[in-house]
């Protein structure tokens, strides 16, 4: 329990610095790049040397896209020659999908309003489907990305304006009486953040003079930006032994996590690792740094092109490759185990879910099923089963999206929680390092 404890706190840390998809980015190829991975950029020829063959040489490469989604990848290597495989003996592509957005409040152009000379709120809007409840009466902050003048051209910062900076306050039960029988929000009424007291006078451009400040520019430079609410709360260990996780973000950072955990720990010998982690999936996928983009297909046939492979090649390689969307799946709510289905129902601490959908908004089927439990088998991790009530309609992931675009086999898997789309959810302790361990012996074959 120790270990299982130390994983999910390290995890902990990293959802804590990745207060929106730009952070998590950041975080991830700062990791990369700490272990010997190069950047690629879409614009550049690519050249892809040996695997690490000698101490100068790259471990691995990664992409990134619009700043917010990033595909990782690492050639095959030998473990007991320190060389590569050669080309034609590369069977495929060993994939792991997840995602770096979380619902939240997008913050609007010109987003300032003033309330009778005394407040400052600010004017935004839904990201994803949320539980609107959870965001009052919390500290907040924003953070993302900002576009400034630099030199006469425009560059992207990712930017954190790191204190306690808003709170979206409740109306007090006097006023409605009727908040605790249910409140449908508005949410460009009621779910506003307050920002300042203007009453003193104060002037216009308050955000972005904390933005500003914040990622070290001049104010009058900021040209436009991509600014998100977060919850201040920090993620933490809770329970009778530390045994529940309670954090923002868990969905999908806790599958980022494990995800990249494993791909960085780890080599084949026979197939291409990739671990993508996309934006946009709590809105569709559908941008060019969603899982419905290009993305994924244009980097594993730009690999396969530098490599020297034919196109008939490269469908041989996809032909034989295998896909992990890991996207978190919803456990047994322990006031309402009457919303699980009857007889697939995956606990928190319980291990990898495995997630079923007749109508195929999850891609797992027999074959890829089979081929889950049996890495969960030999990594000695357990698994469960999640489908939908057949009256209650469920969400979707990536996994489906993704081989729209490239046509793999692929299962969709989570990590159990409660509470998703919470502004604070809740996980086990146990299961960060189930992901990671299941998904490092994938890596590994």
């Amino acid at each position: 329990m120790k270990e299982f404890r130390k994983c999910s706190k390290e995890m902990l840390e990293f959802i804590n610095e990745s207060p929106t998809c730009y952070q998590v980015v950041e975080n991830i190829t700062r990791k990369l790049s700490g272990q010997g991975f190069v950047e690629l950029r879409e614009a550049d020829d690519w050249r892809l040397t040996d695997n690490g063959a000698e101490d100068n040489q790259p471990k691995g490469y990664y992409v990134v896209r619009n700043d917010s989604s990033v595909i990782a990848f690492r050639l095959p290597s030998r473990k007991e020659e320190v060389m590569p495989v050669c080309t034609e003996e590369i069977r495929g592509f060993h994939i792991v999908a997840s995602h770096s957005d979380s619902p939240c409040f997008k913050i609007k152009e010109s987003p300032e309003i003033f309330v009778d000379e005394h407040y400052v709120k600010l004017n935004t809007e839904k990201y994803g489907g949320m539980i609107l409840s959870t965001w009052l009466d919390r500290a907040l902050s924003a953070a993302g990305r900002i576009s400034v003048r630099e030199k006469g051209k425009v560059v992207t910062k990712s930017v954190n304006v790191d204190r306690d900076l808003f709170v979206i306050p409740n109306v007090a039960i006097h006023m409605n009486r009727d908040m605790n029988n249910g409140v449908a929000y508005n949410p460009q009424v009621d779910m506003l953040p307050l920002f300042a007291d203007c009453s003193d006078g104060k002037k216009k451009n308050l955000l972005m003079k904390q933005v500003a400040k914040a990622a070290n520019v001049k104010q009058e430079d900021i040209l436009a930006h991509d600014l998100l609410l977060y919850v201040r709360e920090k993620g933490r260990l809770i329970g009778e032994n530390g045994e529940f996780v309670l954090s923002p973000r868990l969905d999908d950072l806790q599958c980022v996590y494990a995800s990249a955990t494993a791909f960085l720990a780890t080599a084949s010998e026979q197939y291409i690792n990739v671990c993508a982690v996309f934006d946009n999936e709590e809105v569709g996928s559908g941008t060019r740094q969603g899982a419905d983009s290009t993305f994924l297909e244009d980097t594993l046939r730009r690999i396969a092109e530098t490599l020297g492979m034919t196109e008939s090649r490269y469908l041989r390689l996809v032909a034989d490759s295998f896909l992990i969307s890991a996207d978190n799946a919803h456990a047994v709510h322990p006031n309402h185990p009457e919303k699980a289905d009857p007889t697939n129902r995956p606990y928190v601490n319980g291990g990898i879910v495995i997630k079923y959908h007749g109508s195929q908004k999850y891609t797992t089927d027999a074959v890829s099923a089979a081929k889950m439990k049996m890495i969960c088998e030999k990594a000695k991790v357990p698994y469960q089963t999640y489908t939908n009530r057949s009256d209650i309609p469920g969400g979707s992931t990536l996994g489906n999206i993704s081989t729209a675009h490239v046509s793999v086999s692929s299962v969709d898997i989570g990590l159990p929680q409660l509470a998703m789309h919470s502004a604070v959810e809740t996980a086990g302790a146990k299961d960060t390092g189930y992901a990671i361990e299941a998904l490092t012996e994938f890596y590994g074959e």
